[in-house]
């Protein structure tokens, strides 16, 4: 446990045979279950997770018989971890790229009842930046304007960064089966949290590449992610504020 909290990891993992030990490996031991969900992988993924959870009860090994995307891969784990009672669910991906290490600092702010959902920013620092490749910077500071007009979080950036955290209570708020299932899971998830007004916190850290090739074929995920903010932008002014203000104004005519 973690400050009496009981803490769940999601680690999404698709062909992370060269990786996913490790991350399972340096895994902090407050956290008290590690849900790793192989999605498809075609390598050797589900036998090296397979072999390590006959010997360490906290990791928990679900399979996915049909690649659906990392958001797929994620909602999987969350609806588990929402199942097995956890208080606060992380997400770490399964390739490396994200350090355990400094996972208390992305659940320190909800235990103290600062945030609601933390969010990794590998773009806080200008040796952060220098660490990422120059089409990957580009094209995460176009998207990280793009998602601020769509969520309405005008403080937050790097959207793209997997490295996340949440709070039960807020999770189980969300339509989390019908949040996006691609690469775009975390832009949708930001606006899907405005709707429900939960508090979202930057978490600065470094990015870490260790020779592991990008799945994301930028050009293409640029522009169908940008599709995507234009209908989530239009879909949560309707929301929040349109329905919002039609319901009032029916509940006044009612009185």
């Amino acid at each position: 446990m973690f400050k009496n909290k009981m803490v769940g990891v999601v680690v999404p993992a698709h062909n992370e045979e060269k990786f996913v030990a490790g991350v399972i490996d340096t895994m902090p031991g407050y956290v008290d279950k590690i849900f790793v969900v192989n999605d498809a992988s075609t390598d050797k993924t589900r036998e090296i997770v397979a072999q390590i959870a006959i010997n360490n009860t906290r990791v928990a090994l679900i399979n996915r018989e049909v690649n659906g995307g990392v958001g797929a891969a994620i909602t999987t784990g969350h609806l588990q971890a929402l199942k097995d009672r956890m208080d606060i669910i992380a997400v770490m991906a399964g390739d490396g790229q994200m350090d355990p290490a400094i996972l208390d600092h992305f659940l320190t702010p909800i235990v103290e009842g600062k945030a609601d959902y933390t969010k990794g920013n590998r773009l806080s620092s200008a040796q952060d930046k220098q660490e990422m490749p120059a089409w990957r910077l580009f094209g995460n500071s176009l998207l990280t304007f793009l998602s601020r007009v769509s969520s309405g979080y005008w403080h937050i950036s790097d959207p793209q960064d997997g490295y996340t955290a949440i709070s039960a209570g807020v999770l189980r708020k969300l339509d989390v089966e019908n949040i996006e299932k691609g690469f775009a899971f975390e832009n949708n998830m930001l606006v899907r949290l405005n709707i429900v007004g939960a508090r979202v916190l930057d978490i600065p850290h470094p990015a870490i590449y260790r020779g592991q090739r990008s799945k994301i074929h930028y050009g293409r995920y640029m522009l169908n992610t940008s599709w995507i903010l234009l209908r989530d932008f239009i879909w949560r002014i309707w929301r929040k504020y349109f329905l919002a203000s039609k319901s009032i104004g029916e509940f006044e005519g009612s009185k």
